[in-house]
């Protein structure tokens, strides 16, 4: 089971990367910074919502976890 703390760096980190993919293709198609920014802006803050949410869904799941066993010599 992870920690929230150690979801929220997780998606921090991950978003850290899309945030420059999303402002490098912003500024080739409006050919304008200040949008690009703040497109990449926006879209960083939704997905590191969004991100943390289905990380934290999946906690829940069982699927595809194994199971600790009861006891250990």
């Amino acid at each position: 089971m992870e920690s929230h703390f150690r979801s929220i760096v997780k998606a921090i980190t991950w978003r850290a990367g899309g945030t420059v993919v999303t402002f490098a293709v912003a500024w080739i198609l409006t050919r304008s910074f200040e949008l690009a920014a703040q497109i990449g802006v926006l879209d960083t803050a939704i997905k590191i919502g969004a991100f943390y949410a289905h990380e934290r869904m999946w906690n829940r799941l069982s699927f595809g976890k194994k199971k600790a066993p009861e006891y250990q010599i």
